[in-house]
């Protein structure tokens, strides 16, 4: 198992206007805000659920706290057993609120989650743990935020060993103390110290707003034909995963001789671009992974800080959100791969813009329906 020290999943960033916290962690390894090879952000993963099998193999339900986390959630999961039910929670809105178990993420860019409930019961009195999934965990607050409200609508909940798993976990002795009186144990990939970071020497500015172009290159397709299961509301964590490899078999066909390769997800949607590209990088493509974000991060060009361009661009799942991506450049071939129900114009020529900075060969969309005003795109 291979053994992960703070400055390979650890650099500083300053976050964006938010006065709730001045950094935020990220991890380059983790196919978030960074680009990354898929083999090396998956292999992270694995070991972390490698980890956690090890130490509670009956274990028949995770919890991955979304946006960072739900592929990090997902491949815990997997490592557990394909008939594991993994769920994440998520920021998106969904008409049926009651079925929701609402909390707060205090220093959040985007404080408000919620974990879909139906059936919660039974998951919970079939397993003898509940394994919940961050990339990083400080002080530990969000956590004890929804294991308590859990404990108080589901009492068998209470007598079950409840694992809190991240990459980094930064909680104090105190903070340790108060885990350990809830029954929550804590398996990591690096321990830390909880401390605020300085970022104040950072000169950073807001990520670019590009002009909406008024018609797109010709060298943009759809392919529609992908249904994503939801791990919002739960998915048997095999099917998930045969999911997102057909995705990256399909996607493969369609990779032609590209030399350089993008392979990019939307959001909470991470998993499958991540799985699809390192189906690509086996077959000896030169790819890298990230996603789409709802994070404000500052932008610097000094050495070392980690993210040196970014750009707003409008959420596929909500047209009146901004969402970031950072440090770009130019692919002969990117593949941008979402659950979203269907591509909205806005966003998609807004990811473009964004994504033609520094040009590239063509552009696959895989997963959604393509909009009637997008009808002069390729199919």
């Amino acid at each position: 198992m291979k053994n992960y020290t703070a400055d390979e999943v650890l650099k500083i960033a300053k976050r964006h206007n938010n006065s709730k916290r001045s950094y935020l962690l990220v991890n380059p390894l983790q196919g978030k805000h960074l680009p990354v090879s898929p083999s090396v952000a998956l292999e992270m993963m694995r070991t972390l659920g490698d980890k956690v099998a090890k130490k509670y193999p009956d274990c028949k339900l995770v919890i991955g706290f979304a946006e960072t986390a739900t592929a990090v959630g997902a491949i815990v999961a997997a490592s557990l057993n394909e008939n594991c039910f993994y769920v994440h929670t998520t920021r998106e809105n969904f008409s049926d609120a009651h079925n929701f178990i609402n909390f707060l993420e205090e220093h959040s860019h985007a404080p408000e989650q919620k974990l879909f409930r139906e059936k919660f019961g039974e998951r919970i009195n079939k397993t003898s743990a509940i394994i919940f999934v961050d990339d990083e965990i400080s002080t530990g607050k969000t956590l004890l935020n929804i294991i308590r409200q859990m404990k108080s609508e589901y009492p068998a909940l209470s007598g079950k060993k409840i694992i809190a798993a991240s990459i980094i976990n930064r909680l104090t002795d105190e903070n340790e103390k108060i885990f350990a009186n809830e029954n929550i144990d804590c398996e990591y990939l690096v321990k830390l110290r909880e401390k605020n970071f300085d970022v104040s020497a950072f000169e950073t500015s807001a990520p670019k707003i590009l002009n909406l172009p008024d018609e797109l290159p010709g060298k943009i397709f759809f392919d529609t034909t992908n249904f994503f299961l939801n791990p919002r509301v739960g998915v048997q964590i095999g099917e998930y995963i045969n999911e997102s490899e057909n995705s990256g078999e399909k996607i493969l066909k369609l990779a032609g001789n590209a030399k350089s390769v993008l392979v990019c997800g939307t959001e909470e949607c991470m998993l499958p671009a991540i799985i699809a590209g390192k189906i690509l990088e086996s077959r000896g493509f030169n790819v890298v992974t990230h996603s789409t974000t709802r994070s404000p991060i500052g932008i610097c060009d000094e050495k070392n800080y980690p993210v040196k361009e970014g750009y707003q661009i409008k959420s596929f799942y909500d047209t009146t959100r901004t969402n970031y991506i950072y440090n770009l450049k130019y692919y002969d071939l990117i593949f941008i791969i979402s659950d979203v129900n269907f591509w909205q114009p806005e966003s998609v020529k807004s990811l473009v813009a964004a994504l033609d900075v520094h040009g590239f060969g063509k552009i696959i969309f895989i997963g959604g329906k393509k909009c009637s005003a997008l009808t002069n795109l390729k199919t």
